[in-house]
């Protein structure tokens, strides 16, 4: 079998100042605190002996490859990054970065960030800018109704908020 994957799709180039952070700040624990800790921990293992059998030596260059990986990939993506921290003129629009308030045909609520696909995270509430439900909404203004095509069918969605933090937020 082929070790061989389709490159990934690349995914939109914005990125919010606290996703860049968050970025940068991943970098330099990876470079500057984890490699030079696995680094030590194989030069140790490499003084035993025999390297065939040696876990420390096999598990640590596997984790060095791994961290040399990540932080090409993240030197490379953090150069073709666009920071967008500037508040839109319109702020009754939905554009990249807004905390859009929705409310489904049931009256559940539900409040999410528009944020770059290096940073969404559902779990806190911050959705990929490439995700159907993001893309149905960007350009859509306070009140609109939001059309989005899920596997059980079309959902319907109305904004009832929309706001852009600022930078003292």
């Amino acid at each position: 079998m082929s070790r061989y994957r389709p490159p990934r799709a690349k995914g939109s180039c914005y990125i919010t100042p606290e996703g860049e952070r968050r970025l940068r700040e991943e970098v330099r624990q990876l470079w500057k605190v984890e490699r030079p800790q696995v680094t030590h921990t194989v030069h140790e293992a490499a003084k035993n002996g025999d390297r065939s059998e040696n876990g420390d030596y096999i598990y640590g260059k596997r984790r060095l490859r791994e961290i040399d990986s990540r932080v090409r990939f993240l030197t490379k993506r953090l150069e073709e990054l666009v920071v967008v921290s500037d508040v839109p003129s319109n702020q009754n629009k939905v554009y990249f970065g807004a905390w859009v308030s929705l409310e489904d045909d049931d009256g559940k609520e539900y409040e999410y960030r528009i944020v770059g696909p290096d940073e969404f995270d559902l779990s806190q509430n911050k959705l990929s800018m490439d995700s159907p439900l993001a893309k149905a909404m960007l350009g859509k203004l306070l009140d609109d109704e939001v059309k989005v095509v899920t596997p059980k069918g079309e959902t319907l969605y109305y904004i009832t908020a929309i706001r852009y933090q600022t930078s003292a937020e």
